[in-house]
């Protein structure tokens, strides 16, 4: 291609899009997080823009995930570029309310410019034909969740997720469907070794034998950040290596974790006979306010139960001791065994009723904590030597 031919197309390719600014920043909030700030591949920390028809294109991507949203706009030329995500974000952030954005590239200098009342903002471009695409593949599974039990699931189990690079096949929630008391469910659980979350909800219609695959960290984060209307269908796809959620306009598309989840079943005590119910608001209170003593995270606190009453103890060589006593339901033999304490309150947190179910069997062996026998969620705790 010739020099005036290859100038030709590139201003043949000339964008301009104008749209109102809280419309453009709420869809630059949705992609711009994705972006990683940085980077060792320039067009990574860009937005990909892209005008056609009414619509404006936006999309992010860190090759392992990808978002982007549709977005109703007034093209006066179709057209596409890449510009800095971050700066393009604030800029429109520090926007007046009501201001309408108008974004036009001019092909012969590389640069895009902003335009907003009296504001001109002159900015760099990369060509939209280098921006990459992370090909999903076809989908084996399709299938529909209410955002509220989305939300659930993850909400649930986000907290358990290790952040452990090494054992990367535990940076994520394990997802599938599985039988549980003669019914299907889709049961997410996570795990750090430490601590485990298992919550389930009846499997919706195209979701049974799913794959058992492992959403990423990252990627439950945003969809976790993509969820704000709890009565919207969000709309979901799987194959053995992708998934992609779909929310109304917004588009979010991440690589699944490639590894094997450890098989979690094993590790959900059975047999532990010792039940000990206490009041989930008093005692979360209790834990916290005697790891007040401990100088480091995650200190024991150390939890004695006998004829009805718990004490919850922490002792700092360095700087004293803390105890406190507390009314509970246990009429099993006394029980003395040690958890962290920020694990404690963290699952405290996940429950929904006013009581919270210890299954204990012996000092040395997991814990199992519910709301209740039978609760949707549950939860199984490592003791602490104390």
């Amino acid at each position: 291609m010739s020099l005036r031919a290859e100038l030709n197309e590139r201003i043949g390719r000339a964008m301009k899009v104008t749209l109102e600014r809280a419309a453009l920043l709420k869809s630059l909030g949705h992609v711009h997080r994705v972006v990683e700030r940085r980077n060792t591949i320039p067009i990574l920390s860009n937005v990909l823009l892209q005008a056609r028809g009414q619509t404006l294109l936006l999309k992010a991507t860190d090759l392992d995930l990808e978002v982007t949203e549709s977005r109703p706009a007034d093209v006066g030329a179709a057209g596409g570029t890449t510009l800095p995500a971050h700066t393009l974000y604030d800029i429109v952030r520090k926007l007046p309310d009501g201001a309408q954005v108008s974004l036009e590239t001019t092909g012969e200098s590389g640069q895009l410019q902003l335009r907003s009342g009296r504001s001109r903002f002159n900015l760099q471009t990369l060509p939209d034909s280098d921006f990459p695409d992370l090909a999903a593949g076809e989908f084996t599974h399709d299938f529909t969740l209410g955002a509220g039990d989305l939300k659930r699931l993850i909400d649930k189990t986000q907290f358990a997720i290790s952040t452990e690079e090494t054992r990367y096949y535990l940076n994520g929630i394990f997802l599938h469907s599985t039988e549980s008391e003669g019914a299907t469910v889709l049961r997410a659980v996570a795990t750090d070794g430490h601590r485990l979350a298992r919550v389930e909800i009846p499997c919706p219609k195209g979701a049974v034998g799913m794959p058992g695959v492992i959403v990423p960290r990252k990627a439950v984060a945003e969809v976790q950040k993509l969820i704000e209307d709890a009565s919207q269908e969000i709309r979901i796809e799987l194959s053995t290596t992708k998934v992609r959620f779909t929310f109304g306009d917004v588009v979010l598309t991440s690589k699944l974790i490639d590894g094997t989840f450890p098989d979690y079943v094993r590790v959900i005590p059975s047999g532990n006979d010792k039940r000990l119910i206490v009041d989930r608001a008093p005692f979360a209170a209790a834990v916290d306010r005697v790891s007040t003593i401990s100088s480091e995270r995650g200190r024991a606190v150390k939890l004695a139960v006998a004829d009805g009453k718990l004490t919850l103890s922490v002792t700092n060589p360095d700087s004293g001791s803390a105890q406190e006593e507390l009314d509970v339901d246990y009429d099993s033999t006394p029980l003395d065994i040690g958890f962290n304490a920020r694990y404690l309150l963290d699952i405290m947190e996940q429950l929904d009723s006013d009581t919270a179910l210890f299954k204990l069997a012996d000092p040395g062996s997991p814990t199992l904590v519910e709301d209740r026998d039978g609760a949707s969620a549950l939860y199984v705790l490592m003791p602490m030597r104390v």
